[in-house]
């Protein structure tokens, strides 16, 4: 086993004696602290092969220890996945802001769009921003704003935040800032990700619908329908790590700034890691240590090397991607497609992400 292999294991083994700390589990594929459990035995099998490493995740990003658990890719093949249950919330920091509330805010009191020329960072959404929507997209219909008070008009309230984020926009929330709170989600909200254990090179690539899951436990979502969004005179708001809220994903990624880099330097100046895909390859930066963007990725934004293997590379933060495909078999989960949202598919009225 090689040197590297051999730290993600302990690394593993160790993240598992910690998320069990507190749980109590029948289950033999969970891995329980100071045991050689079946499910240990599976993770280690899973290391070896450049599979996830878990000890990559940050603190709380699951509610229950991982499990390894059969499963079936859409390609029919039978193999085993890591079942990651989270709250639908990123661990370790609390979401936003998103909206700014006047025109006179600056980007502290806001979040990030996307660049209207779809590449490079994220726009700062702040009050100038918003009075000169008009201009910036060639459309003087857009007045997201009350001429008389200067206030932004955004959704208040968990009725708005669901009239709003829909594909068919009730002409009441049109022209607004659009921000969802966590407190909108229900109460027993869960979200079940099912990621092979072993990576499966497919006999051709896969679409994309869900791309995959961050370190910090939220989903790294598929392309926004940024037309239909702004058809409707609405601004999806991010906040600054390029992510927001819908009561049927909860948190949610459509880019990356930054904010769920793995803080663990790598000895060879590769970007760092930032989650994995849906099948199970791990997802990179798109630039390295020096600030360099890698060269010569293939259509899925994937390259190999000796170290990590075959690996994708993010895209840029306004370039509403992560990945360009899927390299790998995903998994199909019992009422949604392969690489789907992981508890099902989308529902018809959930957010503007609905509306592919």
């Amino acid at each position: 086993m090689s040197s590297s292999n051999c730290r993600s294991l302990m690394g593993i083994m160790a993240f598992s004696a910690i998320m069990l700390g507190g749980c109590n589990s029948a289950s033999e594929d969970v891995i329980e602290q100071g045991t050689t459990s079946k499910g240990a035995e599976a993770i280690a099998k899973a290391a070896i092969h450049a599979g996830m490493d878990l000890s990559m995740f940050v603190k709380d990003a699951f509610t229950e220890a991982p499990k390894i658990v059969d499963c079936e890719t859409s390609n029919g093949t039978k193999t085993t996945c890591y079942q990651l249950l989270t709250s639908g919330a990123p661990a370790g920091r609390v979401p936003g802001p998103f909206c700014p509330r006047t025109i006179s805010d600056g980007a502290d009191v806001g979040g990030g769009w996307f660049n209207k020329d779809g590449s490079g960072d994220l726009v700062d959404i702040t009050g100038e921003f918003i009075l000169k929507l008009g201009d910036y997209y060639g459309d003087e219909k857009w007045l997201l704003y009350d001429a008389k008070t200067k206030k932004i008009r955004y959704t208040a309230t968990k009725a708005a935040c669901l009239g709003a984020a829909r594909p068919d926009v009730e002409e009441q929330y049109k022209q607004n800032c659009i921000e969802c709170e966590l407190a909108y989600l229900d109460d027993d909200f869960s979200r079940t990700f099912l990621i092979p254990t072993t990576p499966i090179p497919a006999a051709k690539t896969g679409r994309v619908h869900t791309v995959g899951i961050a370190l910090d436990g939220s989903e790294l979502s598929g392309p926004a329908p940024v037309d239909v969004i702004l058809g409707a005179y609405t601004i999806a708001a991010f906040d600054d790590c390029g992510g927001h809220i819908n009561v049927h994903q909860g948190y949610h990624y459509h880019s990356t700034t930054g904010c769920t880099d793995a803080s663990v330097k790598t000895d060879d100046g590769h970007a760092p890691l930032i989650g994995y895909a849906a099948d199970g390859y791990g997802i990179y930066a798109m630039k390295n240590a020096e600030g360099k963007e890698v060269e010569l990725l293939d259509e899925c934004r994937g390259i190999s090397d000796e170290i990590r293997g075959y690996h994708y590379h993010a895209a840029s933060p306004s370039e509403n991607m992560f990945i360009g495909c899927f390299h790998g078999e995903t998994v199909r989960s019992a009422d949604g497609p392969p690489g789907g949202p992981p508890g099902g598919p989308e529902r018809p009225q959930a957010d503007h992400d609905a509306a592919k």
